[in-house]
């Protein structure tokens, strides 16, 4: 294939999220990308440095997805609104889940999250330290949730493992781990965030 004449990091990070989509995130590389762009390997340095630079335009391409417009309702409402859609928009590439902690800080569309994030929470009457303390449980809260809902489903193996563990060594957790085999990932989020918006007084 003929190598493009120039590189955006949309187009970047279009063919490194198909090859994550694909391969998972072992699979990324820069040879695997530049395959994915039809290029040779050196070509694409002349675009992006390292690895690390390539998953950075990735977590950004993700988080655009994520729609900023104001839902209506309250603040507590509308908080609960975004951080669903940074749950979707990140479970669309599921393999970008790790990479979230790591750039998020580096990725505009991220920062612009943040910024409409911390207007709710100013509307709310939050500011100061009581504000920086609600943002980051509320950024702990969604990236956990994601990274959770990512490596151990409430449907998964390992909740299954843990329903089948003997009741009369592990009662409550082999109780709880079966309840917890018919909640919707879903509603486990909400509800995990309703809970999160209660302790924080919202």
């Amino acid at each position: 294939m003929p190598r493009p004449r120039s590189l955006t990091p949309t187009q970047i990070a279009t063919a490194a999220l198909a090859v994550a989509d694909r391969d998972g995130l072992d699979g990324l590389s820069m040879r695997a990308v530049a395959q994915q762009l039809g290029m040779g390997t050196m070509s694409l340095y002349r675009y992006v440095t390292d690895r690390s630079q390539v998953e950075e335009v990735m977590v950004d391409l993700v988080l655009q997805g994520v729609d900023l417009s104001p839902p209506p309702g309250s603040p507590s409402a509308r908080l609960g609104v975004l951080a669903e859609r940074v749950r979707g928009a990140v479970l669309e590439h599921p393999a970008v889940v790790p990479l979230l902690i790591t750039h998020r800080h580096r990725s505009p569309s991220s920062r612009r999250w943040g910024e409409t994030m911390l207007g709710l929470l100013t509307e709310a009457g939050l500011t100061g330290e009581r504000r920086v303390v609600a943002f980051r449980v509320i950024l702990g809260y969604v990236l956990g949730a994601v990274q959770v809902e990512q490596f151990g489903p409430l449907d998964g193996t390992g909740t299954a493992a843990l329903a089948g563990l003997p009741v009369e060594e592990f009662p409550l957790l082999a109780e709880t781990a079966a309840d917890a085999r018919a909640i919707p990932s879903e509603a486990e989020f909400r509800r995990g965030f309703d809970i999160v918006l209660r302790g924080l007084g919202l």
